[in-house]
C-alpha cells in the first residue's frame, strides 16, 4: 500500500481526490533515482530518463533537477520535455518514426538518434558535417514478454548489425561524425546477459572510431508482483563496468556509458487508489469490479502482467476468499488478474475478503500505467495523478 497507508488514510485521500486515482511517492521516486545514478561507469556516466514510462512533469522536474536528463521516444515527448524546463542538449531523441520537424528540435539542441538506415539519411540530407548518434540492432534481445523484447530479428529497432557498411557508406556520405552508439535489447535482470551485451556493443563501437559514448537503454527490470526477481543494479553496474574497463584497456579508448532507465525509477513508486463497485459471481469465480480499468492499467490485458493488489476496507477482516479482479470498462479484456503472460486467460486472486464500497490499491503503477493506458475508453475521464511529498 503507498507509504504504508493505514485505511483511514486511505479514505481520507480518497475522500478528497475521489477515486480512481494514481498516487506517486517522492521519496521512493528520489530513492529509485539515487540508485541509478550510483551506477558503476569507470569513465563517466549519463542516467536518462526514459519518459515515455510516466511524462507527468513534476516527476520530469524532479528528475531532472537530480541531474538525469531524457530519451525521448517522439519529437513530441522532446517537445514537452522542453516545455518542463529541460534543455534541448539534455534530451536524446530515439523515435520510430522520423520528426516531421527535425530541424526546430536540432536547433534548440535536440541529440538525434537514427535509428534506421531511411533515418540515417534523411538525417545526413539536412545536417551535413554534424555529429549523430546510431542506433543498432545486435541481432539478439532479452524480455520477460514477447512484446518487451526490442532485439533481435523479429524487432524493427535499430540499424540492423549486419548493415553497417551502409550505414558507415551514409555517415561518408554526408560527412557525419558518430557521436554515439546506442543499443536496447529489452528487459532483463541477469548481470552476465548485461555484461555480454555490452562487451557485443563495444565490438559494434569499435568501428566507429570517433564514437564516445555507449548508450545501453533501459529494460532494467523490476518485480510489481510476489516471485518475480528485480536487478540489483549495482550487480549489473559491475559487470558493465568490467566489460568497459577491458575495452578500455584492449583499445586504448574511454567510453562513457549512458543508461536510460524508466520503469526502474517510477514503477513502484506508484500505486493507483480504485474503490469496489461491485461484486458478481458465476458457478465458477467470484468477481471483483472497480471503478478503474485497462483505461487507467492496461498491462494486464496487454502483456498479462500482474500487479500486486489489496483490498482496503475500513475495519480489517480477518477472512480471505479467491476473486478475479476485472475492471470497469465494457470489455472482455479488461481483466487485472490473468494468467502471467497470458491477458485473455483469468487467474483468481487470494485476497482479504471484500465488499463493496472497500477501497483497492494495484501497486506498481508508477511506470507505463498512465503513459499508455487506453485513455478515453468507454469515455471515462482521465484520473488524477497525485504526487504525495
Amino acid at each position: 500500500m503507498p507509504l504504508a497507508m493505514q485505511p483511514n488514510e486511505a479514505f481520507a485521500i480518497a475522500e478528497e481526490h475521489g477515486t480512481p486515482l494514481y498516487i506517486y511517492e517522492r521519496e521512493k521516486l528520489e530513492q529509485f533515482a539515487r540508485e541509478a545514478l550510483a551506477f558503476k561507469a569507470p569513465f563517466g556516466l549519463q542516467v536518462s530518463y526514459a519518459m515515455k514510462a510516466n511524462p507527468h512533469p513534476a516527476i520530469i522536474k524532479l528528475f531532472y533537477g537530480m541531474g538525469i536528463h531524457i530519451d525521448a521516444s517522439s519529437e513530441y515527448e522532446a517537445l514537452q520535455a522542453m516545455e518542463y524546463g529541460v534543455a534541448g542538449e539534455h534530451i536524446l531523441l530515439t523515435s520510430q518514426q522520423f520528426p516531421r520537424d527535425l530541424a526546430t528540435l536540432v536547433n534548440r539542441g535536440v541529440q538525434f538518434n537514427a535509428c534506421s538506415l531511411h533515418q540515417l539519411e534523411e538525417y545526413g540530407k539536412q545536417f551535413p558535417n554534424t555529429e549523430v548518434s546510431i542506433r543498432i540492432n545486435p541481432g539478439e534481445g532479452n524480455g520477460a514478454f514477447a512484446k518487451t523484447n526490442v532485439g533481435g530479428s523479429q524487432s524493427s529497432f535499430g540499424i540492423w548489425h549486419e548493415h553497417l557498411d551502409q550505414a558507415k557508406a551514409l555517415i561518408q556520405k554526408y560527412r557525419l561524425t558518430v557521436k554515439r552508439v546506442h543499443s536496447h535489447i529489452g528487459s532483463g535482470a541477469d548481470p552476465e546477459v548485461w555484461k555480454q551485451n555490452t562487451a557485443f556493443m563495444l565490438r559494434f563501437l569499435e568501428q566507429f572510431p570517433t564514437a564516445t559514448i555507449l548508450n545501453l537503454g533501459g529494460g532494467f527490470k523490476v518485480a510489481r508482483y510476489d516471485g518475480e526477481k528485480s536487478t540489483d543494479l549495482q550487480a549489473i553496474s559491475t559487470k558493465v563496468s568490467e566489460a568497459i574497463s577491458d575495452f578500455a584497456a584492449r583499445i586504448h579508448r574511454q567510453i562513457q556509458l549512458e543508461i536510460e532507465p524508466g520503469t526502474y525509477l517510477t514503477a513502484n513508486a506508484g500505486s493507483i487508489l480504485a474503490r469496489i463497485e461491485d461484486i458478481t459471481e458465476t458457478d465458477r469465480h467470484k468477481f471483483l469490479k472497480l471503478d478503474t480499468g485497462m483505461d487507467m492499467i492496461i498491462r494486464p490485458s496487454y502483456y498479462g502482467a500482474e500487479h500486486r493488489m489489496e483490498v482496503i476496507p475500513k475495519e480489517p477482516r480477518p477472512e480471505t476468499e479467491e476473486y478475479i479482479v476485472v475492471g470497469h470498462c465494457c470489455e472482455s479484456g479488461d481483466l487485472l488478474t490473468p494468467e502471467p503472460g497470458n491477458g485473455d486467460v483469468p487467474k483468481p486472486r487470494t485476497l482479504q475478503k471484500a465488499e463493496i464500497g472497500d477501497l483497492f490499491v494495484i501497486e506498481g503503477a508508477g511506470a507505463y500505467c498512465a503513459s499508455m493506458a487506453a485513455k478515453g475508453y468507454n469515455s471515462f475521464p482521465a484520473a488524477k495523478e497525485l504526487l504525495l511529498t
